[in-house]
């Protein structure tokens, strides 16, 4: 089953105005129950336009959006449900980090969903646990963690609500190698330990290309590209044509291809680069 499909979707700005603009051009696209999808795209391409129609902070100028195999638009309790639904995180959420202590900031959500306090309290403990913040922070006021650390305590404020679908825009952006780190290892443990689907704004292809499932390229507000990682950065000419790039470790191999040696130029990740190492080493050991 989806947890949630867009049909369709058509988002313009100024609508009916001589400088009309369409962002989001006839998209059509679905993430199915527990994917990781990925989306990327040059700046202005539509990426945050289209997530934040997910959620129904932006209604579409034209197609629709279902949630669950309902559209969203169709009465404001869809509306309500939608936003509980997909869980939306926007780029630099630690400048919506607002309570006097951790804890409070990461159960505001919940409490905003009506819920019993012991069920407020198990929510804001294991959303803590998924981004590796442990007891000793939910007294802490969020003003005085480091960069990394308010930015895994605002993600976990909307873990808490633990949403069908957590969309992350560029939840990486800023950061520094080891916040990265952190942050990736947190996505993947979310995603293993809850079943929940994640959509991913990302301008980082190595991220996109150890992360995801699938791969949704928009260029100019529309689905240039969509599937799996290796089918669309096997596309690397097309991606170049849009201002994108593809993993370095991609680059590095096709360049050694280039140069003579009998290995695959179309690896994509880290772990892929050591296999085909030693797949090589291990013929000419033959």
């Amino acid at each position: 089953m989806n947890a949630i499909e867009t049909k369709n979707l058509t988002h313009r700005y100024r609508n009916g105005t001589k400088g009309e603009e369409a962002a989001v051009e006839e998209v059509s696209l679905t993430v199915a129950a527990g994917e990781l999808l990925c989306v990327i795209g040059h700046t202005g391409s539509g990426k945050s336009t289209l997530v934040q129609h997910l959620n129904g902070l932006l209604k579409p100028t034209a197609g629709a959006v279902f949630v669950d195999g309902k559209d969203i638009w169709e009465s404001k309790q869809a509306v309500r449900e939608a936003r509980f639904w997909v869980g939306l995180c926007f780029q630099y959420p630690e400048y919506q980090l607002f309570e006097e202590t951790v804890e409070k900031d990461v159960a505001f959500g919940p409490k905003n969903m009506g819920l019993p306090a012991a069920e407020i309290q198990r929510r804001v403990t294991q959303s803590l646990g998924y981004v590796g913040l442990d007891d000793s922070y939910r007294p802490k006021s969020p003003f005085d963690l480091s960069g990394g650390e308010k930015r895994r305590a605002a993600i976990a404020g909307v873990m808490a609500m633990e949403p069908h679908v957590l969309v992350l825009d560029e939840p990486t952006a800023g950061l520094d190698p080891r916040g990265k780190a952190q942050i990736l290892r947190m996505i993947l443990r979310y995603r293993a330990e809850t079943g929940r689907a994640v959509l991913l704004i990302s301008h980082n292809m190595e991220e996109t290309a150890r992360l995801a499932d699938r791969v949704l390229v928009l260029h100019h507000g529309r689905a240039a590209m969509l599937g799996t990682v290796r089918e669309v950065f096997a596309r690397g000419e097309e991606l170049r044509e849009m201002g994108l790039s593809i993993p370095s470790v991609t680059k590095v191999f096709l360049r050694l291809q280039a140069l003579g040696l009998p290995v695959r130029g179309e690896v994509f990740t880290q772990e892929e680069a050591i296999e085909e190492l030693r797949r090589v080493q291990a013929a000419r050991l033959l």
